[in-house]
């Protein structure tokens, strides 16, 4: 319910749409109904706030941009490793192939030929041959001491 005065006039409005209020009949005065005036409160603010907020909002710009720091490292750490991990492939890669080619260009024959020929290499007959374990499950073993000569040779 809405209130509105006029000239000691008062009438009242009820629902929600404005009805068409008859103007009391006066002597040709018109008159003004002024709204009371808000009086706007001065908010001052004290040395001691106004510090505050200051050393707030450099430290909140201070935390900014040391987070945009560590976002601009991390990116760059990032195309780092990327760059690293593209050479370390093409890396591969050429060394993949050029094991191919070493493989490829290896003539079998031709080594056993030169090896039996030109430096006199035979191959190992039973009695030559001296097998060992290796104890400890390496694929490899050491000799810790003279190998033994064998009677048949």
């Amino acid at each position: 319910m809405y209130r509105k005065e006029m000239n000691m006039a008062t009438s009242y409005i009820h629902g929600n749409t404005v009805r068409k209020v008859k103007e009391p009949a006066h002597d040709g005065r018109r008159v003004h109904v002024q709204e009371p005036k808000s009086h706007k409160k001065r908010h001052h603010m004290s040395l001691g706030y106004l510090l505050f907020l200051s050393i707030a909002i450099v430290l909140m710009v201070g935390t900014l941009a040391f987070y945009i720091s560590l976002q601009s490292q991390v990116t760059n750490s990032v195309k780092h490793i990327a760059e690293l991990e593209s050479q370390l492939n093409d890396l591969k890669q050429d060394n993949d192939e050029a094991y191919n080619r070493a493989n490829g260009n290896i003539d079998l024959d031709e080594v056993k030929r030169i090896a039996i020929q030109e430096y006199g290499m035979t191959y190992a007959t039973e009695g030559q041959i001296i097998t060992y374990s290796d104890g400890g499950g390496n694929d490899y073993v050491r000799q810790v001491a003279p190998i033994p000569e064998s009677d048949g040779n």
